[in-house]
């Protein structure tokens, strides 16, 4: 055999021992590579969606904004995205052409954030601040269902919580009837909100059953236009009784402006001062006279 025979043949077995080894080892390689990158299904979660999302019976509105909260806060940031109005714009125009149309608005909050709000869950105080957007561009508040849900996990961004509320259009909703609102405000009215004061207290804290009273007073006037929530000031009798009328006013001020903080308008709320006139224990007594230093708080 020549030395040029054996040449080719050196480099025919080379190729084809290089093509054994490639097929055998490389290629594996690569098909767990091409395996690893293949995309897989995830289920969407509609109340995750974190986009501006209108849908309903002949209605589908979204863009990818939507209204964002810094944490542990109940007041949606400004400025609002112009696709949201736009999407506001376009439900008004729905609404009236279906009479019985409402829309729901679950807000959302993390299990770690502190409830600042006067309302049951940060998630229904959110609810309740965007649904107040919403009135501001004309829609009714008897068009709005509000609730709060919390949750364990959600998008967070540079430490913003993004787009915490989902929606949700109805048209089987048939407007209660008067006498069911007068229910309830009798049970309001029956058992009233009472805060108790402390001297020269700043803060309300409120208990769960209390934050649940607000939103029930919230629903009332949600859907009864011309109610308005009644705060009125008491005191003991300790001191002169101009000082105490004086005192008994700042106290139903102080308990209006906490409301008007957690989205409850302004006009719909009124103060006023009974002062040492109206007490309801004994002023004798050191625990009588911290009963009747109180605010109620109910449905004129």
């Amino acid at each position: 055999m020549s030395k040029q025979t054996t040449y080719l043949l050196g480099i025919l077995a080379t190729i084809l021992l290089g093509c054994y080894f490639y097929s055998k080892f490389c290629c594996t390689c690569c098909k767990n590579s091409i395996e690893t990158t293949v995309p897989v299904a995830v289920k969407t979660d509609e109340s995750t969606r974190n986009t501006f999302h209108l849908i309903g019976d002949n209605f589908d509105y979204s863009c990818e904004k939507n209204f964002n909260f810094q944490s542990e806060s109940f007041n949606y940031l400004k400025p609002v995205d112009s696709c949201i109005d736009i999407g506001i714009s376009q439900l008004k125009s729905y609404f009236s052409k279906n009479p019985n149309g409402k829309l729901s608005i679950t807000g959302y909050c993390l299990s770690s954030e502190k409830n600042t709000s006067a309302f049951p869950n940060l998630g229904f105080a959110r609810a309740n601040d965007i649904k107040n957007y919403f009135t501001t561009k004309g829609l009714a508040s008897n068009r709005f269902e509000t609730k709060g849900e919390i949750k364990n996990s959600w998008k967070i961004e540079n430490e913003l919580i993004i787009g915490p509320v989902s929606y949700a259009i109805t048209n089987d909703i048939i407007e209660a009837k008067g006498e069911d609102w007068n229910a309830l405000k009798e049970m309001i009215t029956e058992n009233p909100l009472v805060l108790y004061f402390n001297t020269n207290q700043t803060e309300i804290n409120l208990t769960d059953e209390e934050r649940q009273k607000i939103a029930l007073l919230n629903k009332y006037l949600d859907h009864v236009v011309d109610a308005k929530i009644s705060c009125i000031g008491h005191t003991d009798n300790t001191g002169d009784r101009n000082v105490n009328i004086q005192l008994g006013q700042d106290r139903a001020n102080f308990a209006k402006t906490y409301l008007v903080k957690n989205g409850i308008a302004k006009n719909r709320i009124e103060a006023s001062s009974k002062g040492p006139d109206e007490p309801i224990a004994d002023n004798l007594t050191p625990e009588g006279k911290a009963k009747n230093r109180r605010t109620v708080i109910t449905l004129k």
